[in-house]
């Protein structure tokens, strides 16, 4: 059904975006890489994380990684990242193919800041082997609640300690 509410939701919403389906997995940054023929940073993953009381949706470019200091600093507690049921209870999609659109109950999406020197970025659309090609500003459009800076990549530091 993931698959298909994310097909259903495009369709209403975004007809003009796209969905790819490929034969490999796209369950992993690498392995969509791989399958979509770009570099890992255009992979923009959806990550379900809560912090405190807020559950939501952050999409990130693939190689960044969430940093605790910068969460705690914008929500005022620690992310943590939520189990594959729950992850699925919530928005429809397994861990390996969530998307932020076409979700079982509404989340607020935000968007990193990591997102946006690309021209265009491919989340994950519902399953194991589908996403979607889009701008960020785009997907900003269609499902953002704001931009946050959220992460960090391999290379830089992590934030001040929290």
């Amino acid at each position: 059904m993931s698959l298909e509410s994310a097909r259903m939701w495009l369709a209403a919403h975004a007809p003009d975006v796209e969905l790819i389906e490929v034969a490999q997995s796209t369950a992993t940054v690498d392995a969509a890489a791989l399958a979509l023929g770009v570099e890992p940073a255009r992979i923009a993953k959806t990550l379900a994380v809560r912090a405190g009381d807020e559950v939501f949706l952050l999409v990130a470019r693939g190689d960044a990684r969430l940093d605790n200091a910068k969460c705690k600093a914008e929500f005022g507690a620690r992310p943590r990242m939520l189990g594959p049921e729950e992850t699925l209870a919530l928005t429809g999609h397994p861990i390996g193919g969530v998307c932020p659109f076409g979700l079982a109950t509404p989340l607020p999406v935000y968007l990193d800041l990591s997102l946006r020197p690309f021209d265009c970025i491919y989340p994950a659309a519902g399953s194991l082997n589908a996403s979607v090609r889009l701008t960020p500003e785009r997907l900003f459009e269609l499902v953002g609640r704001r931009w946050v800076d959220l992460c960090r990549l391999r290379d830089e530091e992590p934030g001040p300690a929290a």
